[in-house]
């Protein structure tokens, strides 16, 4: 391991919630496809597993924010572990009625309640930022580790749930995602000394949630659109394989792109970055967005799983900076949560960018589908350009003289004739 991670190391403590950190998360990338697995294996309806799929995702994009902010205010062990206990039950639920045939309504209702799941990357983070919130470069190196970590998550996720459901039994991908998120987040919360220290609300508190932070505003519309292109490009991805007689080889192209990013996060990890943060995340997003135009001259295979590695270079830089840019526009107290709604804005834009590809497919055929993957590009470098300006401002303060802060910037963005960011 090259020195600078070796460097991140050698706090206490670091190495036990890293890995305990990468089994929380896991089911992040398991439980969805697992539930399309097991539902089409099932019922065969393809129809059905998707919209438990879009179900799922648009509960854990309504919850899991509320239950990073719960954490940081009452702490992580507090609180990830109910939520986790009511997320287990929530699965359990949905394979048992599955398995029973139950009516649609009920298997509609589980999934519901499975959108709880913590965001553990957020709070491994958080504890990475305790702990380097000082040393800039270790936090930065830190970060970088942390986005490697997901994109692993996502090449060892989906293929090995997909591979226990088809090989096993259908409902085991769903199984061993819910075994591996309860191990990892009682692990994570036994640990006490990385733990952040909670901030509780005092009595006449700002209540409202962070999102009100324009900063995190830009952050978050800019990672819809980016999550519309990895939903986009996983579909359609799928879809082009098939065409090409090889849908299996799908998961290994798909490895092949989040490969480049593993590779690309580990390389930034070791630089020493100065300047500006602002410039260079934006940057990162045009990268992304051009990536995706040769997408849509792939022919074959070969020529797919090259224009996707070089497209995933681009992602874990503009990850890493991301995270940098949240903690100028949040509160320390509430980071835990402002890392949430990024995943979330992800979260959502995945639903949106699979479900028109999906239809984009079925109508124009699979190559077509890259189109949504470069008008998602091109939506995330729009919304980052329009923007900017909010990302250079410091971030609105939770003290007394909050409300007059989001009022000079509410008049100064009428002096240079700008919109609030949705």
């Amino acid at each position: 391991m090259a020195s600078p991670y070796r460097a991140i190391f050698a706090a206490p403590g670091t190495l036990a919630f890293t890995v305990s950190g990468f089994f929380g998360r896991l089911p992040l990338s398991m439980l969805g496809i697992g539930i399309v697995t097991m539902i089409s294996q099932l019922t065969g309806r393809y129809g059905l597993a998707g919209a438990l799929t879009a179900t799922l995702a648009l509960s854990a994009a309504v919850l899991g924010p509320q239950v990073s902010r719960l954490v940081d205010q009452y702490g992580q062990r507090r609180v990830l572990r109910p939520a986790t206990l009511v997320t287990t039950t929530a699965v359990t639920g949905l394979l048992v009625s599955a398995h029973q045939g139950a009516p649609d309504w009920l298997l509609f209702v589980f999934s519901t309640g499975a959108g709880g799941v913590p965001s553990v990357g957020a709070m491994v983070r958080s504890r990475w930022s305790a702990l380097y919130r000082d040393s800039p470069r270790e936090l930065h190196t830190a970060y970088s580790f942390e986005s490697v970590m997901d994109e692993i998550c996502f090449i060892v996720g989906p293929i090995a749930s997909i591979g226990l459901s088809t090989v096993w039994f259908p409902e085991a991908g769903p199984v061993i995602a819910v075994a591996s998120l309860l191990v990892g987040v009682f692990w994570l919360t036994a640990q006490r000394s990385t733990e952040p220290t909670p901030h509780p609300r005092e009595a006449g508190a700002d209540r409202r949630t962070v999102l009100r932070s324009r900063g995190l505003q830009v952050l978050v519309g800019t990672f819809t659109a980016t999550g519309a292109i990895f939903g986009s490009v996983d579909v359609v991805t799928v879809a082009f394989a098939e065409e090409q007689g090889k849908k299996a080889a799908a998961s290994i192209v798909l490895a092949i792109w989040a490969l480049g990013s593993c590779i690309a996060g580990l390389l930034f990890g070791l630089l020493h970055l100065k300047g500006r943060t602002e410039p260079r995340w934006v940057l990162g997003i045009c990268a992304m967005a051009v990536s995706m135009i040769p997408l849509l001259l792939a022919g074959n295979l070969p020529f797919l799983a090259v224009a996707l590695f070089v497209a995933g270079l681009a992602i874990a830089p503009t990850m890493v900076t991301t995270m940098a840019l949240i903690e100028k526009h949040v509160p320390p107290a509430r980071l835990t949560e402002g890392m949430t709604w990024t995943g979330t804005g992800l979260a959502v834009g995945v639903a949106l960018g699979s479900s028109v590809a999906g239809w984009v497919i079925d109508a124009a055929g699979a190559r077509s589908g890259y189109v949504v993957s470069i008008s998602a590009g091109a939506a995330a470098a729009a919304v980052a350009f329009a923007g900017y300006r909010r990302l250079t401002r410091p971030a609105l303060g939770e003290g007394p003289d909050a409300h007059a802060q989001q009022q000079h910037a509410a008049d100064d963005d009428r002096r240079h004739g700008s919109q609030p960011v949705a």
